[in-house]
């Protein structure tokens, strides 16, 4: 299997896991236009409350290297998420209440809800 194969199949059970919980889908892959931007993995809606939850998905064939998959979430990588986030929402009309949510993909699934902010 390769990289990108285990990427959209940890996206794949990543959806299907917020799915079930509920989360309605917005978008998947969303990019930045441009070079040097960002990408959000999924985005979804909260219904309960209307929050648009950006998600990155995150999975390792071997979990233990480098910290898990959890570990290669840099500040970094933080800061491309939310300047793609910034992007997407800059094209709404309404601002909905938002959050930055994680999906571990491992040897189970681990949803870490509200795993970073903005700032």
């Amino acid at each position: 299997m390769t990289t990108k194969q285990r990427g959209d199949a940890a996206e794949d059970a990543a959806l299907e896991h917020l799915l079930a919980a509920g989360l309605q889908p917005v978008a998947r892959n969303y990019r930045t236009p441009g070079r040097g931007g960002g990408e959000i993995d999924l985005v979804m809606r909260d219904p309960r409350d209307g929050t648009l939850v950006f998600v990155e998905v995150r999975g390792r064939a071997d979990a233990a290297a480098f910290g898990g998959a959890g570990g290669s979430i840099t500040r970094s990588k933080q800061r491309r998420i939310v300047f793609a986030a910034r992007h997407y929402i800059g094209q709404l009309k309404v601002l909905p209440p938002c959050r930055f949510d994680v999906v571990l993909v491992e040897e189970r699934i681990e949803w870490l809800q509200g795993a970073f902010d903005a700032g």
